[in-house]
């Protein structure tokens, strides 16, 4: 059976070849991937004039443009990349595959995956969900959303805004330049948080027996805390906040420079579980 596609209208194609990464380079439109317990499958949604080759190669699952432009500032200004390259794309492959998703317009949507996951946007929306193992973000502009993500978390946008909600990751980092920064975690147990914004504000709320050592720094915001172990400090304009809750196994650390910080706590029922 044939291991290399070319797509020119909307097709499924079944994969038969055994898969442990995939990799993909559109230019514009949205990227759908699922980790679940089947074959690797790509469903075409829409084509744009620009065809879309889908390949095998080494193991690897491949689903890029036949030919990206030279020069894609200019033409997209112009309106032409948007009507040539503009496709949607859905893949499912087994949820042990490592993936790379690279997008210039649109979105991105990855879920249900185990192993490294890595997404690099250049304008659009990233949303994450069920992802383990490594997972990096990285957008110039527009949002990050991630929902249920464990093991090393890494979200980084120059213009947007990053949300973390019900995560137990071990590692979480988190920069944005003008945006907020929001994070709920239930893993009382954090080893390192590190949260930073310029001119957004940060929120995060972490579980009222978390163990972590908490440092909290703003140049001219406001700092606000629930927790009574973490008190602040003001240094002319800047204010510092510090402070050990439980045994400060953890680490979290958060900096803006034009924005204000506020932790809360998540309440814990008597079973040491998180109500919803």
């Amino acid at each position: 059976m044939s291991n290399r596609w070319i797509v020119e209208e909307p097709r499924q194609i079944a994969v038969d070849a055994q898969i442990d990464r995939v990799d993909v380079n559109l230019v514009s439109g949205r990227i759908n991937l699922v980790g679940d317990d089947g074959p690797a499958r790509v469903d075409v949604t829409r084509a744009g004039r620009a065809p879309v080759i889908v390949e095998v190669v080494d193991r690897t699952l491949v689903v890029r443009h036949n030919r990206l432009p030279r020069f894609p500032a200019v033409l997209w200004w112009l309106g032409q990349l948007r009507r040539r390259f503009r496709v949607e794309v859905s893949i499912g492959v087994p949820r042990t595959t490592a993936a790379y998703l690279r997008l210039v317009d649109g979105n991105v949507v990855a879920a249900g995956l185990r192993e490294d996951t890595e997404v690099d946007l250049t304008s659009g929306q990233v949303t994450l969900m069920g992802l383990g193992g490594r997972t990096r973000a990285k957008v110039v502009s527009g949002p990050v959303e991630a929902l249920g993500v464990d093991g090393d978390l890494s979200l980084k946008t120059v213009s947007g805004e990053l949300v973390l909600a019900d995560s137990a990751a071990d590692r979480v980092e988190m920069t944005t330049v003008s945006g907020a920064v929001t994070c709920d975690l239930d893993n009382p147990h954090h080893r390192e948080l590190r949260l930073r914004t310029t001119s957004g504000s940060v929120t995060v709320r972490v579980r009222q027996d978390a163990d972590l050592t908490v440092d909290l720094h703003t140049q001219s915001g406001q700092i606000t805390s629930a927790f009574p172990q973490v008190s602040r400090q003001r240094h002319g304009a800047r204010q510092d906040s510090r402070g050990v809750l439980g045994r400060g196994t953890g680490k979290l650390w958060a900096t803006t420079v034009s924005g204000s910080i506020a932790l809360l706590a998540r309440p814990v029922d008597d079973e040491g579980e998180t109500p919803e």
